[in-house]
């Protein structure tokens, strides 16, 4: 008897990266009857990861020229320079998707107009009464509550185990997709994300 294969996405809400394959590998999970599980993370300094605006001019310039040739690709809208980005923080919108999906509620379309908000529409997802209005937009006034400044126990346990355990993964940037524990970093490697859930299904 064959189980449902599961696609982990361990990714920065902030990411420009992330959100251009948000969709994307919500549509592949779905082509394989998988089950997604969004896992929001911050940058894993301990494995290597580098925050953008830490890195050398000629990597950050080089990131503009592929988030231009990839938005142009895709067909996905993004402001190179977003009004809100840096974020003040991310934390409170990570929390905010892992209480949606621990809800049973629509995390993925939540989490995906979190990343339209920042990179499309210049509004400031590290605003609490910001993410409450797309929330209720995506999941009604239930969505809405479980947006707070200051998350339950349960919430902060599970952000907590998000990091630990792409630290363990030897996750360092994001996203990387995780399909019966093998590590794809990157939305230019969903591909391959789909031909590993065609292989267990």
């Amino acid at each position: 008897m064959s189980t449902t294969p599961t696609l982990q996405v361990f990714y920065g809400i902030s990411s420009p990266w992330a959100y251009f394959g948000a969709q994307r590998a919500q549509a592949i999970a779905q082509r394989h009857g998988a089950r997604l599980v969004l896992r929001p993370i911050r940058i894993i300094e301990a494995n290597g990861g580098i925050p953008l605006r830490t890195r050398l001019q000629p990597r950050q310039d080089y990131h503009a020229l592929e988030l231009s040739r990839w938005r142009a690709f895709l067909g996905i809208p993004l402001n190179l320079r977003p009004r809100f980005y840096p974020c003040r923080t991310i934390e409170i919108a990570a929390r905010a998707v892992i209480a949606l999906q621990q809800a049973g509620l629509d995390a993925p379309a939540f989490s995906f107009a979190v990343q339209q908000a920042l990179w499309a529409q210049d509004r400031d997802i590290a605003d609490v009464p910001t993410l409450q209005s797309i929330a209720l937009a995506h999941g009604g006034a239930a969505a809405a509550a479980l947006v707070q400044e200051t998350s339950p126990a349960d919430i902060e346990a599970q952000w907590q185990a998000n990091l630990a355990d792409a630290e363990a993964l030897g996750v360092f940037g994001t996203p990387t997709y995780v399909v019966d524990g093998e590590l794809f970093w990157g939305q230019d490697r969903l591909d391959f994300v789909d031909r590993k859930l065609s292989s267990l299904t």
